[in-house]
């Protein structure tokens, strides 16, 4: 991986993980020392970071981690769901048999909060990669990571939330897809997302790095 693509990787995974937490300010300075590299490389970084609206330049005054807007968690959380039945529907036409055996790994969890985000993301994200199509996949993936960071956002409102039910969701699509059982399969995960929906967004309205508007 070429220098400038891993420092993109890192400051995007500090920032969706909130090690860089919203709200934060950031100069190349001191971010090129938390990388050990020069400059340049973090410029090239943060610029790509405007683009996808994860950072905001600040001028003469480096750079600032996006607050998270209401209004782009619901597009996104709409998007998604939008996108990951699609891949779904993929993976139970086109995966192979031993692709949706693989899925029985997730049918158990142990573990905290953090382990629990883990393990969540390692789920969908299979998901996205059993339906076979690269461009979906890569899409859902990125979907799926910045969502991580609104759950982490939000946890300080959903703190003692039991992981059980969800897994049990897990395990309900995970055996649908097995059974190559197409509607049974769109209407869990339709309503598996759709309930993220229905608890993410009011726990991040009563948090302090959230903001109303879009452009914020």
């Amino acid at each position: 991986m070429l220098l400038r693509d891993n420092v993109y990787e890192n400051l995007r995974s500090d920032i969706l993980t909130c090690r860089l937490a919203p709200g934060d300010d950031m100069r190349e300075q001191e971010l090129a020392e938390r990388y050990a590299v020069s400059r340049q490389p973090v410029r090239e970084a943060l610029l790509r970071l405007e683009r996808e609206h994860l950072v905001t330049v600040q001028p003469r005054q480096g750079y600032r981690v996006n607050p998270i807007s209401l209004s782009d968690a619901r597009d996104l959380l709409r998007f998604r769901l939008a996108l990951e039945p699609a891949c779904v529907a993929e993976a139970i036409e086109n995966a192979t048999a031993d692709v949706l055996k693989a899925l029985d790994e997730f049918r158990l969890f142990s573990g905290n909060h953090e382990d629990f985000i883990a393990y969540n993301r390692a789920f969908h994200s299979a998901l996205a990669h059993a339906s076979g199509n690269r461009r979906m996949a890569a899409a859902l993936c990125d979907l799926i990571g910045q969502a991580d960071r609104l759950v982490r956002v939000s946890v300080a409102n959903v703190r003692g939330h039991d992981p059980t039910q969800l897994v049990a969701e897990h395990v309900a699509l995970i055996e649908a897809m097995q059974r190559r059982d197409a509607r049974t399969a769109a209407r869990i995960i339709k309503a598996h997302i759709a309930q993220t929906e229905k608890r993410v967004l009011p726990a991040l309205k009563r948090n302090a790095v959230i903001v109303e508007g879009r452009d914020a």
